[in-house]
């Protein structure tokens, strides 16, 4: 038995707009590259609309929908590939709010989770909204740990084993501080990106050791995902003029790196989808069983 699979990851604020098209630039697009065994699609500030329908027919041809966790704006889907002899077991799901956002706008702040198991791997996918605005750097350290104790601690079976690998994806809204925004777009111009992220907020912190201990990310290479004016690629023009930032995030952790390997083969962000102020981001991983005995 083959003891590896490959993961497309992807998480994108949609700003309350659905359309079709770019959905299915999300997956690949049309006829596009679909080798992957799991797509894992994480969603914030959905609309109402039928989300998850509109990903299962741009899936169609490749994938069917093994598991899904909503909480109003907040969405998680993970498909499995049809030609795939993955077998999906154990599929569970859990949610936990933060804050009282919601109500007539649904932007529903906190987590939704799906755990399930494949190829012997024990994963959690943790699809996230946390609190926006520099300044609130505290909340969502807070938030994050809140998270993580919170999810599945009333449901979980005290005998079953946690999870060998776990995902994190969703607009975590840290920011880039310590300088204003015509400095900080001048260097995305020069694509002096390494300049920006000694004062990215998530690095920091994670830096000093207060949130994603033990996490990898990959190399932000890509210019800042928020925030954008809605129908381009051009960064925001109002009057507020925010300072561009890494918003949307994915970062995996492997508790058991005798028994899983993992492999990070591309982290970027998706230029090319204009209906929101967010850019999508997307990532490839890849795990396998290294022993296994384990499964």
């Amino acid at each position: 038995m083959c003891s590896g699979v490959c993961i497309y990851i992807v998480t994108w604020n949609m700003n309350g707009q659905a359309r079709y098209g770019d959905l299915e630039k999300l997956v690949g697009g049309k006829g596009g590259n679909r080798e992957f065994e799991l797509f894992v699609v994480g969603l914030q500030e959905v609309p109402r609309s039928d989300v998850s329908r509109l990903l299962q027919s741009a899936l169609a041809e490749s994938h069917m929908l093994v598991g899904e966790a909503t909480m109003q704006s907040l969405q998680l889907y993970v498909f499995c590939s049809k030609n795939s002899d993955c077998f999906i077991k154990e599929v569970k799901v859990d949610k936990q709010s933060i804050g009282g956002c919601g109500g007539l706008m649904r932007r529903k702040k906190g987590a939704v989770a799906i755990f399930l198991i494949t190829r012997g791997i024990r994963m959690l996918f943790i699809s996230c909204h946390l609190s926006a605005h520099a300044h609130k750097v505290e909340e969502r350290n807070s938030e994050c740990k809140h998270i993580t104790h919170s999810l599945f601690s009333k449901k979980w079976n005290p005998y079953a084993l946690p999870a060998q690998v776990t995902v994190w994806l969703g607009d975590l809204n840290y920011r880039i501080e310590g300088i204003s925004t015509h400095p900080a777009r001048n260097l995305i111009r020069k694509n002096l990106l390494f300049l920006l992220r000694s004062r990215d907020q998530l690095l920091q912190e994670a830096e000093r050791g207060r949130i994603f201990d033990g996490y990898c990310e990959g190399t932000l290479s890509f210019k800042p995902t928020y925030k954008y004016n809605v129908g381009s690629s051009k960064y925001d023009s109002s009057y507020k003029v925010r300072v561009p930032s890494w918003t949307d995030r994915i970062l995996f952790k492997v508790d058991e790196k005798e028994k899983v390997s993992a492999n990070l083969c591309s982290y970027d962000s998706m230029d090319e989808i204009y209906s929101s102020d967010h850019k999508p981001v997307k990532a490839q991983l890849c795990l396998r069983l290294t022993n296994t005995s384990s499964s």
